[in-house]
C-alpha cells in the first residue's frame, strides 16, 4: 500500500480480520459505521452450535472490539453459514 492510498474502512478491516482468522471463510460486512451486519460462510461452522460459531467470529474481531475507543461497538446481526455443496 502506498503512503497516498486511502486507509481501509472499518468494514474492510472487519472483513479482513474474519477472513484471516476463520479458515476458508468469506465475509460480507455492512452497517452504519458503528453497528454492523455480518455474514460469514465457512466450512469450519459445520456441525457447530450457533453460540460456538458466533464465538469463532467474535474471537476474530477481538482486537477491533477491545477497549472504550474500539472502532467496533456492536454487531447488530451476525449470520454464520456453511457453504452449499
Amino acid at each position: 500500500m502506498s503512503e497516498f492510498a486511502s486507509p481501509q474502512t472499518i468494514e474492510e478491516q472487519i472483513k479482513q480480520a474474519i477472513e484471516r482468522s476463520v479458515p476458508d471463510s468469506t465475509a460480507e460486512v455492512g452497517g452504519d459505521g458503528r453497528h454492523f451486519e455480518i455474514q460469514v460462510v465457512s466450512p469450519v461452522f459445520a456441525g457447530k452450535r450457533t453460540l460456538e460459531k458466533q464465538r469463532i467470529v467474535y474471537a476474530a474481531l477481538n482486537d477491533l472490539m477491545a477497549g472504550s475507543n474500539a472502532p467496533v461497538h456492536a454487531i447488530a446481526r451476525l449470520e454464520t453459514l456453511t457453504p452449499v455443496s
